[in-house]
């Protein structure tokens, strides 16, 4: 989303970043609070291994896992129309002048250079490190009983019996853009809405209506988000108690390692991705950083790189970085280059798929890897998007879509640390861009 057309962007009352501090709180006390109740269960009701169909820790986790389901399709609600309205107008907020077209190449390039260091990276150190591994967490009983050979036999263009290319084709061209928003398939409505946005820009004012409509959809739908987060501390209580209801509290150690594996990437890609900032910056880098020190810290206190986006366009302007190009690189850089975001998909996908004993070939992985790439760039610099994009994968790749409540209870505090890293992406492609075009003083 382009966040110079938020109204709320440009505010710089004290109102705004309260609300994700309450969100925060409120979510950490859910999680306490779900691990308080998860251990009673445990204990009082005999959890720790297989439980038994019927019995009375059966029917509470059956309740507490309908709250997180349910949470869990009204962030899957959002995905089409989301995706839908802020690829088109980030498409066609490019323009179609001589000089927005060449920083916009330079953007768009340095943009999906920085996305691919950041997946790669990301599935480097969690193929490495192994987080998922000890949760062996048992396959959701439909996955259990899903014989699949036979069930390739039946039909052999069943989408876990095609290989990875075929796969990837058929996720990527859509045969009817309202069967693809229908069934979410998120690549697909990507296809549509890259083809969708350039004719936008192509046209020009002929479909400014169109693309100022999608503009306030786009709001519109960030703002159901908004209303949809409300829910996230009882579902984070309800995913945070069903898991430790069943496993105990040695799970925890899991999530201890999985956040320190996730940080532990983000200092990495920080160091890469200043390395590549000085390489152009030089001396510079230091100052920048200096800069934008601020608004990262309003980005991670707050969970929200959009949060940070009025501080961060003063301070980048304070740089030397000339207003025109940040005015059009920063907002380009909020739907296009969230390199912290990216890092955490990589992470989630794979440790869910460890977590539930499934070896991803190297083939799928960077299937993966490319299918982020792209996805990646339809969702805005929100407070946990980025589930819905993971939610859309994991779904592709045949991996149960309930690990992702495994996330739920941590998801705000891994938030923080990549939209902090967000906001380091973006000010580094700014000013960089800005050294290219010989704009900055």
């Amino acid at each position: 989303m382009t966040p110079h057309h938020s109204s709320h962007a440009h505010t710089d009352g004290h109102d705004q970043p309260q609300q994700p501090n309450r969100q925060t709180l409120y979510v950490f006390l859910a999680l306490v609070l779900g691990i308080v109740v998860g251990e009673i269960l445990n204990l009082a009701l005999g959890g720790g291994g297989e439980v038994v169909k019927g019995s009375t820790l059966d029917t509470t986790l059956r309740g507490l896992n309908a709250v997180t389901d349910g949470f869990m399709r009204m962030i899957k609600m959002i995905i089409a129309p989301l995706v839908f309205a802020t690829l088109v107008v980030g498409m066609a907020k490019m323009g179609d002048g001589k000089t927005v077209g060449r920083i916009g190449g330079k953007a768009i390039a340095w943009f999906f250079a920085a996305s691919i260091l950041s997946l790669l990276l990301g599935m480097l150190l969690v193929n490495a490190l192994q987080p998922g591994k000890a949760m062996h967490l048992s396959l959701p009983t439909e996955a259990k009983e899903l014989d699949l050979k036979t069930k390739c036999e039946k039909d052999p263009k069943a989408d876990e019996c095609m290989d990875s290319l075929a796969r990837f084709v058929h996720h990527l061209v859509p045969s009817s853009i309202a069967d693809a928003m229908a069934r979410n398939e998120i690549l697909q409505i990507v296809l549509f809405s890259v083809l969708f946005g350039i004719a936008c820009s192509q046209l020009g004012q002929l479909a400014a209506p169109m693309v100022h409509s999608l503009d306030a959809l786009g709001h519109i739908m960030l703002k159901i988000t908004s209303y949809v987060m409300h829910f996230a501390p009882v579902a984070v209580f309800a995913a945070m108690a069903s898991v430790i209801a069943t496993k105990g509290l040695g799970v925890l150690g899991t999530y201890a390692l999985f956040i320190g594996d996730f940080y532990l990437g983000l200092v990495l890609l920080w160091g890469v991705l200043c390395f590549f900032g000085w390489l152009f910056l030089k001396d510079k880098t230091v100052s920048l950083l200096r800069h934008i020190r601020e608004p990262m810290l309003l980005a991670f206190g707050t969970a929200s790189s959009e949060a940070a986006y009025p501080m961060l366009l003063r301070q980048l302007e304070r740089f030397g970085c000339e207003e025109q190009i940040c005015s059009f690189v920063l907002p380009l850089g909020y739907s296009f280059n969230l390199d912290g975001s990216m890092m955490y998909m990589t992470f989630a996908v794979l440790f869910i798929a460890q977590a539930y004993g499934l070896d991803m070939p190297m083939g799928d992985q960077f299937l993966m890897l490319l299918v982020l790439l792209f996805t990646s760039k339809g969702v805005a610099g929100v407070p946990r998007a980025s589930l819905i994009v993971i939610s859309a994968t994991l779904a592709m790749f045949s991996i149960p879509a309930a690990g992702l409540s495994l996330l739920l209870g941590i998801d705000q505090l891994l938030d923080m640390g990549r939209s902090a890293t967000n906001v380091l992406g973006n000010s580094i492609a700014a000013a960089v861009i800005s050294k290219w075009e010989k704009a900055l003083r």
